[in-house]
């Protein structure tokens, strides 16, 4: 099984056209340290003939080197780059592969396996389809197998394949494998993963990776090629509701203005009457172009460039949308916040918040629970949150921005959360309840900065005549 083709040699338009509309599926490693999530990768790549003979030749001195699989060719050095991770043969950062086969192309995101390095692992997660799990068949399901599985299904993916690896060092046996099968099955129940698959497989030697295992006659699924290339992903695309964020206003001349970024979700065409967000402005499409040229239409994920029929006021920051399909816009929302920071969140200081292509600023105002994710229990009382802590808070932000629940809609009910000193990202959010009714046109909102302030000016300085400013009701 390999990217190679007979079109290669005989016709590479046909074979570069095919190789563009291939499905792209992008897919995560994850696990307790020294699962061999590494091990796996390098073993999908060798078994798919996708390392070129100077790279084998290079890895073969490394693993001379600084190899950890005795005899045999240490393959988790293929993604394992850092010198600081040969030395110690873990993974500490994401590293990211591509390959591709006769149905497929893939991305790869290798993840750490050490808590500590939880927050690469949710950066990782972020914008893939699917999770491989791996599980040491010695060990069975471990804390850090349930923290990744929680970051999973909290980033909302969809699909997940449990490796059983190590098989080898078990003797192959099938009741270690239905009984981590067993204790998986029922954390996944707790955390609503539906779209679970089981897979036994020795990354070391290739059992059921890429071929088919003569060690385990009695597991009658599929490899875990066979199943990376058939997981259905159209069913996962939202169609209804059209998201479009502007990330970039192109003016290059006085008669072109157009409004350039990637669909979030939906389906925009040609004619459609679109909202601009927050400013209520609407007028109808003129044209959608992309890099192939002027389209109809265009769906989630296609980056494009949208003109409109009238000259309406529309910024980078902004969201178009269909009138009749809104999200909401406001201030105010509850959120799960995965705390990336080696200082620890302060409720009441300020964040940078980028939702999008919005960036803005913002409080957490309230931390209702922090999770346990080993029991999943809901930890009241807490003032602060430390480094990898999940939790659920209360954020307030200092303007009005556009945003959906990430349930409904993961790209835009999705936030990072940025230390304005050093201008680094301590947070990842997901949007899970929103705090305040929907927008109205006429309706004046005020944070709690701007009602302190007024407050005060109207407590000490009477003869200025300003009057109180009242919140309005959530």
């Amino acid at each position: 099984m390999s990217h190679s083709s007979d079109l290669i040699a005989s016709d590479i338009e046909a074979y570069l056209h095919q190789h563009e509309n291939k499905d792209l599926l992008r897919f995560l490693t994850c696990g307790n340290v020294d699962d061999g999530k590494s091990t796996l990768i390098g073993r999908l790549l060798f078994d798919t003939n996708l390392i070129y003979e100077d790279h084998l030749a290079s890895l073969q001195k490394d693993n001379e080197r600084v190899g950890n699989a005795g005899e045999a060719l240490d393959l988790a050095l293929l993604v394992d780059g850092l010198q600081s991770e040969r030395e110690q043969g873990i993974t500490i950062d994401v590293a990211y592969r591509y390959f591709s086969t006769e149905k497929r192309k893939f991305i790869i995101a290798d993840c750490p396996g050490h808590e500590q390095y939880t927050r690469n692992m949710a950066t990782g997660a972020s914008t893939c389809d699917l999770a491989i799990i791996l599980i040491d068949a010695r060990r069975g399901v471990q804390t850090q197998t349930r923290r990744h599985s929680f970051i999973a299904s909290l980033l909302g993916i969809k699909h997940i394949v449990v490796a059983i690896n190590k098989m080898d060092l078990m003797d192959f046996s099938r009741e270690v494998f239905d009984n981590i099968r067993f204790d998986y099955q029922q954390l996944a129940d707790k955390l609503n993963l539906h779209n679970v698959s089981f897979v036994p497989v020795s990354a070391l030697n290739g059992d059921n990776v890429v071929n088919r295992s003569t060690n385990m006659p009695w597991y009658e699924g599929q490899t875990l090629m066979e199943l990376l290339e058939s997981v259905e992903l159209t069913e996962d695309q939202n169609l209804t509701d059209m998201r479009f964020p502007v990330q970039y206003v192109n003016r290059p001349n006085l008669d072109f203005r157009g409004f350039c970024g990637t669909l979030a979700s939906g389906v925009l065409r040609q004619g459609d009457s679109v909202m601009a967000l927050p400013s209520g402005k609407t007028s109808k499409v003129k044209s959608i172009i992309t890099y192939e040229g002027e389209q109809i239409n265009a769906f989630p994920g296609d980056a494009i460039t949208v003109t409109l029929e009238d000259e309406i006021d529309v910024s980078r920051g902004d969201t178009l949308v269909h009138p009749d399909n809104q999200p909401t816009i406001g201030q105010q929302f509850s959120a799960h916040i995965v705390w990336m920071g080696e200082k620890p969140l302060i409720t009441g200081k300020e964040y940078g918040i980028k939702l999008g292509t919005k960036s803005t600023t913002g409080y957490f105002t309230a931390i209702h629970h922090e999770i346990d994710v080993n029991t999943l229990e809901q930890k009241q009382g807490s003032s602060s949150l430390e480094l990898n802590s999940i939790a659920v808070v209360d954020v307030e932000l200092t303007e009005d921005v556009t945003f959906d629940s990430y349930s409904e809609l993961p790209h835009t009910g999705a936030f990072a959360v940025i230390d304005r000193l050093s201008n680094v990202t301590v947070g990842a959010g997901m949007i899970k309840k929103i705090n305040q009714k929907k927008h109205k046109k006429d309706q004046k909102k005020y944070s709690t900065a701007e009602l302190e302030l007024n407050k005060y000016i109207v407590k000490h300085y009477p003869e200025w005549g300003c009057m109180e400013l009242k919140r309005e009701p959530t």
